[in-house]
């Protein structure tokens, strides 16, 4: 009875190598502290800690050669077919609403801002039920400010 090697999902082996990286960087970052001068200085658990993140990241490295190649025709087809499984519409337009809602947090105010943030993420999410997103996003704005600004009295931007 032959077993047949697991795949590997599109982007999976790029992203092992970030991973690695990543873990170079913070044991870059955690030797940057104070070094490595006594196992009980500041650095140290930082350090073990990195080390340990590098190790684990070698070690998915390795586990990842024995797996078959993903179904794709090459690194743009393997890149297209990461983005489509793991970047949706949803999340893209998501992400994108809270961008504009951070950017709008300053100028606008935080009530203005997170209303019309909330209103449009509900208008979005529920495919267009416009009047019960205006309702639901009103309440939330009046609950955050019966909360914060009368009960804890916490000054919102």
């Amino acid at each position: 009875m032959s077993k047949k090697p697991e795949r590997l999902q599109a982007g999976e082996r790029a992203f092992d190598w970030l991973l690695l990286l990543f873990s170079g960087a913070v044991f870059y970052q955690a030797y940057q502290i104070t070094g490595f001068s006594s196992i009980n200085s500041a650095g140290a658990f930082p350090i073990g800690l990195s080390l340990i993140m590098i190790a684990s990241s070698i070690a998915v490295l390795v586990n990842h050669r024995r797996k078959e190649k993903p179904n794709t025709r090459g690194p743009l087809d393997e890149l297209t077919s990461f983005l489509r499984q793991h970047f949706p519409i949803n999340v893209l337009v998501f992400c994108a609403l809270a961008v504009a809602y951070l950017a709008a947090i300053q100028p606008f105010s935080f009530f203005v801002s997170t209303f019309a943030f909330l209103a449009l993420t509900f208008i979005y999410l529920r495919q267009g039920k416009i009047v019960s997103s205006l309702i639901i996003s009103a309440v939330a704005i009046a609950v955050i400010y019966v909360l914060f600004t009368l009960v804890f009295r916490v000054y919102l931007p």
